[in-house]
């Protein structure tokens, strides 16, 4: 979006800026939008930290649990035929 805008165009926006809101509400106007810039990354980021940490819990749940103990044995099948 913003790089279809060439640097006469951002010159338009900051002297449409100045007129409409005046030079002492522009640096407060900077300040506030640098906040909420600021706001959303944190909010992104803490965001994407949970879907992280949840779709590690979920690994660690899916994971085998080791066992020590060797395996039983399995029994032999038994010849259930009847007698002839």
């Amino acid at each position: 979006m913003l790089s279809s805008i060439g640097p006469t165009g951002f010159i338009l926006l900051a002297v449409i800026a100045l007129l409409l809101f005046g030079p002492n509400k522009l640096p407060e106007l900077g300040r506030a939008v640098g906040r909420t810039f600021r706001e959303f990354k944190e909010g992104a980021r803490e965001i994407i930290s949970e879907d992280d940490s949840s779709n590690r819990k979920e690994q660690e749940k899916s994971k085998p649990l080791a066992v020590d103990s060797e395996p039983e044995p399995v029994p032999k099948p038994v010849d259930k035929r009847l007698p002839e």
